[in-house]
């Protein structure tokens, strides 16, 4: 399930409500505009934070640490309180008669005193009495407009920072600076190959076309987009694109070279097919094919590369995962995932994950990157995306892409250039296995 709220939304909300991240429990549109659809995933939750939106684009709510239920009663809370968004700023009204701070209406969703409720009923709809318990301006919260497009309700989860980073690393600008310079003068083990191809591979939004982004950002100097990236529902990207990173404006070619697909979607025939995936790996898909999920690339096809050599073929492979889904990542995907990386294990392809958006799933990342491995929420989304994709943890490499940033970070560029690090370690790997093959072939 995608949160409706944005990235700053999501941000100034925890910030006002401590080290917390939400956890997306229920979203009328998913799981229905119905009470009982509500109690079902929400109740006895603990904290929570409910977001209304309707159709005149206002964003509206209410939050209570006292688990939702069906009791009938009231129940007090001295640290509820509503809210709307004015622009980017957040509008908080607190309770001012606590005992009445939330109602546990088993006909209706959140039920904040007699002020505030959303799913009235079973109806996609909100009701609205300002002056009941809670003090606010009905104009300025909702505009008066009660009808409901969405409902989401969140947990909300305290986050935890560790005693220890969970891997060390360092952040300065000369670890940046050593990880440039390796990166630049890097050369694959076998002759025969100049530059290493990655290929990333990954659900739509989960940021692979902005991963070689960021680091082609990183190289240039400053903030770039060349590869089509943004916010869909169906992958914005539609060929098997290649990409070169250089060394400045202008600059030498570095030696890895990123493969861009289309992204992978849960329903069948839709999104990169599997059968396009083993083509990739094997080298036979060129460069700006035009992927068709109903019919993969075919043998006898003008564009399949017949004869392709080590240099054409994939040496690393990328799962770039979001952070914020995977506790959510529907099973259908996670089986698409599974069949791809028993495809990748036979042929002996290294493999990696990149998990990205890292702050936007935990409040203290986004205070500071660096904070990525003191983060206890990182380490256990970390752990859980290993096992989900049957990989070590040592696979897992948290990154942040440049999405909303205008400039360069330190902190950022330290995160991504160790990924990109990583992937030529595992190449690196990989030469040898084929070098070692070789060298029993030939001692036979």
């Amino acid at each position: 399930m995608a949160s409706k709220l944005t990235i700053s939304q999501r941000r100034t909300l925890c910030s006002r409500l401590g080290r917390v991240k939400l956890r997306l429990l229920y979203k009328a549109s998913v799981h229905g505009f119905t009470a009982a659809a509500f109690h079902l995933r929400c109740d006895g939750r603990g904290r929570t934070l409910s977001v209304g939106y309707n159709a005149s684009g206002r964003v509206f709510g209410g939050h209570t640490e006292r688990p939702f239920s069906q009791s009938g009663s009231f129940e007090a809370d001295d640290q509820a309180f509503l809210f709307t968004f004015r622009g980017e700023e957040l509008l908080k009204y607190p309770v001012s008669v606590p005992i009445y701070a939330v109602r546990m209406n088993g006909n209706s969703g959140p039920y904040f005193g007699e002020a505030l409720v959303l799913i009235h009923g079973n109806n996609a709809a909100a009701f609205s009495k300002p002056g009941s318990y809670y003090n606010f301006d009905a104009e300025e919260m909702h505009g008066n407009d009660l009808i409901l497009t969405e409902c989401e309700v969140y947990e909300v989860e305290e986050t935890s920072e560790l005693e220890r980073p969970w891997r060390m690393i360092a952040w300065e600008s000369e670890k940046r600076a050593e990880l440039l310079e390796t990166i630049k003068t890097y050369k694959p083990t076998d002759a025969s190959v100049s530059r290493v191809r990655v290929l990333l591979v990954g659900p739509v939004g989960a940021g692979k076309s902005s991963f070689f982004n960021s680091i082609n950002s990183v190289f240039r100097g400053h903030v770039t987009s060349q590869a089509i990236a943004g916010c869909s529902g169906t992958s914005l990207t539609t060929q098997f694109r290649t990409y070169s990173v250089k060394a400045g404006r202008g600059g030498k070619a570095l030696p890895v070279i990123f493969c861009d697909t289309m992204g992978l979607e849960e329903s069948p025939g839709a999104g990169l097919d599997i059968d396009d995936i083993c083509s990739i790996l094997k080298g036979h898909v060129p460069d700006s094919y035009q992927f068709n999920p109903a019919a993969p690339l075919h043998p006898e096809s003008n564009d399949y590369r017949k004869a392709p050599v080590l240099k054409d073929k994939i040496h690393c492979v990328a799962y770039v995962t979001d952070a914020t889904k995977v506790p959510i990542m529907p099973s259908r995907l996670e089986e698409k995932l599974e069949a791809i990386r028993r495809k990748v294990n036979l042929m002996g392809i290294p493999q990696l994950v990149l998990l990205t958006k890292v702050d936007e799933a935990c409040p203290l990342v986004a205070e500071d990157v660096s904070n990525v491995y003191k983060s206890g929420y990182v380490q256990q989304v970390a752990q859980e995306v290993a096992a989900r994709l049957r990989v070590p943890l040592s696979c897992v490499v948290p990154v942040k892409n440049y999405s909303e940033e205008l400039e360069l970070d330190l902190n950022v560029d330290v995160l991504l250039l160790s990924a990109v690090l990583q992937m030529l370690r595992f190449a690196d790997n990989h030469f040898d296995d084929i070098a070692d093959q070789l060298s029993d072939a030939d001692g036979k």
